[in-house]
């Protein structure tokens, strides 16, 4: 495996050496948190970012350490992308179409967090519908413009040990809705996305694959109360493994190591339709108190299938 890194590897660190001139790379959610970050390391190691978010004003001003920065040819361009809305994800898709220009790796890195029960523009419940639903339309819509040995990398999370996927009732028509349960579905379906893109592209020797960046603390968890955070780390900790470490934040730069490092740095035949965390491929672990680990119903292949499936009964089109 690449580099001896870890949970505190950070994106310099892990990027230290790695010349990316003349790479182009698609990062969604350049508005903050994660988003930012990446978009900046990359760009300092020469590759031109092109960045979506929802607002370009707001991401204009995030990304201005993202243009001061830039080395080697690196640069950034934005572009706006609503994953709420799927005219705004066909309408961004279209249009990198329409450029014409290919990507060395596309990062799905944008998301929402335990929000409050919702729904999307096309009446998706808001996080599996913004999460997943959108970067898999986004993704499948671009999948032309990914060159042979480019990679997808989608953010995950731990989370995705909330609950598997419901394909019977994806918008919680028929479930009680509970915000973890909900982020869990999203987190879930992130990884399945990677798996069932990672087999279908791989002959073209296009690899997908998910991460989880760790507990950081950015926009993504403005729905969390300070009670709300105390309670889940209280829980985390009680659970962990005599002997386990406590959980502890992370820096922004040390949870987007994993991106960048899984995008980048990492063999792409290791991490192709797996889950990674800490800079690392995951362990498939089922002990419910286990902080870290991946949940094996989120890498089967067939579950990968009948999601994409029901993803695209969805949104009405066929991939």
């Amino acid at each position: 495996m690449a580099g001896p890194f870890g949970a505190t590897s950070t994106t310099d660190e892990v990027l230290d050496g790695v010349d990316l001139s003349g790479k182009r790379i698609l990062v969604t959610g350049v508005s903050a948190g994660l988003g930012v970050e990446t978009a900046r390391a990359l760009a300092a190691h020469g590759a031109f970012v092109v960045g979506a978010a929802r607002n370009l004003d707001k991401a204009r001003t995030a990304t201005q350490v993202v243009r001061a920065g830039a080395k080697n040819g690196g640069g950034l361009d934005l572009v706006e992308l609503d994953l709420a809305s799927l005219a705004s994800v066909r309408a961004c898709a279209d249009a990198l179409v329409a450029a014409g220009e290919r990507f060395d790796l596309v990062i799905a890195n944008a998301g929402v967090m335990a929000c409050p029960k919702g729904v999307t523009a096309d009446g998706f419940e808001t996080q599996f519908g913004t999460n997943h639903l959108g970067h898999f339309v986004l993704v499948n819509r671009i999948a032309s413009l990914f060159k042979p040995g480019a990679r997808l990398v989608n953010l995950s999370s731990s989370g995705h040990r909330f609950a598997d996927v419901d394909l019977e009732d994806p918008n919680f028509d028929h479930t009680p809705y509970a915000e973890f349960v909900a982020y869990g579905r999203s987190k879930t379906a992130n990884v399945l996305f990677a798996v069932e893109f990672d087999r279908r592209h791989k002959d073209r020797g296009i690899r997908a694959t998910a991460v989880h960046p760790g507990g950081i603390q950015t926009e993504l968890g403005r729905y969390m109360t300070p009670e709300i955070t105390a309670d889940l780390i209280r829980e985390i900790n009680a659970n962990q493994p005599e002997g386990a470490p406590a959980f502890s934040w992370k820096t922004i730069p040390q949870g987007a190591a994993t991106s960048v490092w899984a995008g980048v740095v990492a063999p792409a035949d290791a991490v192709g339709a797996h889950f990674c965390e800490d800079c690392h491929v995951a362990e498939i672990v089922e002990d419910p108190g286990f902080r870290g680990g991946v949940r094996a119903y989120a890498l089967d292949p067939e579950h990968a299938k009948a999601l994409w499936a029901k993803s695209e009964a969805m949104v009405g089109e066929r991939f």
